[in-house]
């Protein structure tokens, strides 16, 4: 399907010719353009070349597997949502790919319909993403938000730290944000997930709020035994530690 001018395709990756033609069938008839690849190191350079609205993308793949390819686009800021479609389906399968950057985990044998479904859920999130961005320069600055050393701008998605800045994804930065937000306040795991996830967090694990907090105190250099940015309130939740001042 011809990509039309100004739109962003959506990237399927997966080796089995079979899958690939049965999800860009699904995709195309909900009027999404599609270009594919075969392999990781072929992912990548769709990515770098097509810049998608998202990637469907398979992990046992040939030259690069694809939790290989989620690292290495997280490693270079790739804002590009990632939904992982896998035969891979445990419990730790899933909750790997989401601790290396995947923003969904479809597991095969699938439903197509569901698939789509799970598409156009990311695609939610990322489209209002977009859109908040879109403020005036005057509402950009007013919505950065100050907490400690940390200064986050909602507008242009980036957390600073000391004046570095702090690579995050759209998912960490939204927990980071929810925390800091609550002003103290305990926010539950079925609270947080509402507020990454909407009216789609019936579909996501529970475990998944572990995992990106796991991964945004990674990135922010936090020590959970003496945190200075997220607090575990063990049997609750999660909190935003008191701010230290800079």
């Amino acid at each position: 399907m011809p990509i039309p001018s100004g739109a962003r395709p959506i990237l399927v990756v997966d080796d089995d010719a079979k899958i690939v033609r049965l999800v860009t069938t699904y995709l195309e008839r909900d009027g999404f353009a599609v270009v594919t690849a075969a392999d990781g190191v072929a992912a990548l350079d769709a990515v770098a070349r097509h810049q998608p609205c998202l990637a469907v993308l398979d992990l046992m793949l040939p030259e690069m597997d694809g939790l290989a390819v989620i690292r290495a686009l997280r490693d270079q800021a790739s804002p590009t949502p990632i939904l992982v479609l896998s035969a891979r389906g445990t419990l730790a399968d899933r909750i790997r790919g989401l601790e290396d950057g995947a923003d969904d985990y479809l597991p095969k044998p699938f439903s197509p319909a569901e698939l789509v479904l799970r598409v156009k859920s990311i695609l939610r999130r990322t489209e209002g993403d977009e859109e908040a961005s879109g403020s005036s320069i005057e509402e950009k600055q007013a919505a950065e938000v100050v907490h400690g050393d940390l200064v986050i701008d909602p507008a242009r998605y980036e957390v600073r730290r000391s004046g570095s800045p702090v690579e995050l994804t759209r998912i960490e930065f939204q927990l980071l944000l929810a925390l800091v937000r609550a002003d103290g306040r305990v926010l539950t795991r079925d609270q947080l997930l509402d507020a990454l996830y909407g009216r789609d967090a019936i579909d996501v694990l529970d475990r998944t709020i572990d995992v990106h907090v796991r991964r945004l105190r990674d990135k922010l250099g936090d020590d959970p035994d003496r945190p200075r940015y997220v607090t575990t309130v063990r049997g609750v939740g999660y909190r935003a530690a008191p701010a230290i001042a800079r």
